[in-house]
């Protein structure tokens, strides 16, 4: 273990003279504190591994162990005592003192206590900071998901948002093609202004045109008013046109025009309307099929793509398959008012599984029927729809924690969900199965700590 960063409240000379003793010799940093009102100097700089604390140091130590807990919420507290009052220690243990001691103090006992409890405490450190990496990378601008395409995708949105550059977006059926679009727009300079969406396959050809376009009044039986059309409402915003593909050759031409004009005349009209916004396609297609079939006019193609940007499906990111269900659970559970927390261990086996030709807006039908349909706190396999059910499983794969290499030269990886595992049971450990006092250690709420106990099956 690298050096340690000790704190030390006593004023009892013979104590930190063996506590000096006894850790400096290991190249630790030892710091003493031998007032109180000396304490508040230590705070806002770098948290310590570990507190000793002195019943005498003060009249009222559970006050002190109230401030600590307050600047320093995971730090761990020994409390160390000259007369061990079972009143005191109670009290302390119950404020948050992690372990106690008698003075003389023992060698080998506080050394190994304060030993583990630094080990403890740079866990749960390493666990609060991979969770809220963890999370924020998580979401992004409604788009959900921590896999490694999903960060380049990312990465590739908030590079393509600061210009005006059209975008081509592919990926199948239910992928999110429209929500990256709307990242893009929200990440834009045009993100105050309109953002309007087309879905060229549900609109007739023959309305497509008026759809896009617009008309004047008279243009066309039943054109009893102008109509304004999607390309001018989205004057200084954004242009999202889905399933692209679907549009007719006769109208892909028009729209060319368009594109390279910034122009339209609305049907019936004789006037040029001149519109300044962004265009971002989409289509579930293979555009160069399409090119190839005669569906898709290359020269439209070229000058769609000028960024294409492919969404992978979600059997290829099976790693956002817990994080997206989860999200879907909450808010279904909130929609349906039922209880559900989380997914027993089978149950998600399964969605992982599963090879969702459907994608993501499969995932969230599928959770909104399961909690539409089953009442509980928890997502059983019985719940699951027969699809899920007979999914066949893959061999599981086992990942061990190890400090050292066996021997063979390749170091073992602990996986983030086991990781948190671990940092749960220590901190179970360490607070005597006191829930309140393990999600404040935490830095959890009790119900979300709850949840996880039961998901990594902790406790009966």
């Amino acid at each position: 273990m690298d050096p340690l960063k000790l704190l030390l409240l006593d004023n009892d000379p013979d104590t930190l003279h063996f506590l000096e003793n006894q850790f400096r010799r290991k190249n630790d940093e030892i710091h003493i504190c031998e007032n109180p009102s000396g304490l508040v100097h230590f705070f806002g700089k770098d948290l310590p591994d570990v507190v000793i604390l002195a019943a005498e140091w003060t009249d009222n130590t559970t006050e002190i162990l109230d401030l600590l807990k307050k600047e320093w919420e995971d730090l761990p507290v020994i409390f160390v005592s000259r007369h061990g009052s079972v009143p005191d220690v109670v009290q302390a243990m119950k404020k948050g003192a992690r372990d106690y001691f008698l003075k003389p103090l023992d060698e080998t006992g506080i050394e190994k206590s304060v030993l583990q409890a630094a080990k403890d405490s740079r866990l749960l450190r390493k666990v609060n900071q991979l969770q809220e990496l963890h999370e924020r990378r998580g979401q992004f601008d409604g788009l959900i998901g921590v896999s490694y395409t999903m960060q380049r995708i990312y990465r590739m949105i908030e590079s393509v948002a600061r210009g005006d550059a059209t975008v081509m977006v592919t990926g199948e059926s239910g992928v999110g093609k429209e929500l990256v679009a709307q990242a893009v727009h929200r990440r834009s300079l045009r993100r105050k202004n309109p953002f309007v969406a087309v879905n060229c396959a549900n609109i007739p050809a023959s309305l497509l045109e008026s759809e896009l376009f617009g008309h004047e009044r008279g243009a066309f039986t039943g054109a009893d008013r102008r109509r304004i059309g999607c390309c001018e409402a989205a004057h200084t915003g954004t242009l999202f046109l889905d399933e692209i593909c679907e549009m007719c050759p006769e109208l892909q031409v028009k729209l060319l025009r368009f594109l390279e004009e910034r122009k339209l005349r609305p049907l019936g009209g004789n006037r040029l309307v001149e519109v300044d916004c962004r265009v971002i396609c989409a289509t579930n297609r293979d555009p160069l099929v399409e090119i190839r079939e005669g569906r898709l006019r290359e020269d439209l193609y070229y000058r769609i793509a000028v960024i294409p940007l492919e969404v992978p499906p979600l059997r290829e990111r099976k790693d956002d398959i817990p994080i997206l269900a989860m999200k879907f659970l909450e808010d279904f559970s909130t929609k349906y008012e039922k209880y559900f927390y989380d997914f027993s261990a089978d149950a998600m086996e399964r969605l992982m599984e599963y090879g969702w030709p459907g994608n993501v807006r499969e995932l969230k039908n599928t959770i909104e029927q399961i909690v539409a349909l089953n009442t509980g706190s928890q997502v059983l396999q019985r719940f699951l729809p027969d699809r899920l059910r007979d999914a066949t499983p893959r061999p599981k794969v086992q990942y061990i924690a190890s400090e050292d290499d066996g021997g063979n030269g390749v170091r073992k990886i602990l996986r983030l969900h086991e990781l948190e595992k671990q940092a749960i049971l220590q901190a179970l450990k360490i607070c005597h199965g006191n829930i309140g006092e393990a999600s404040r250690k935490l830095g959890l709420g009790q119900a979300t700590l709850y949840r996880k106990i039961k998901k990594y099956g902790l406790r009966e």
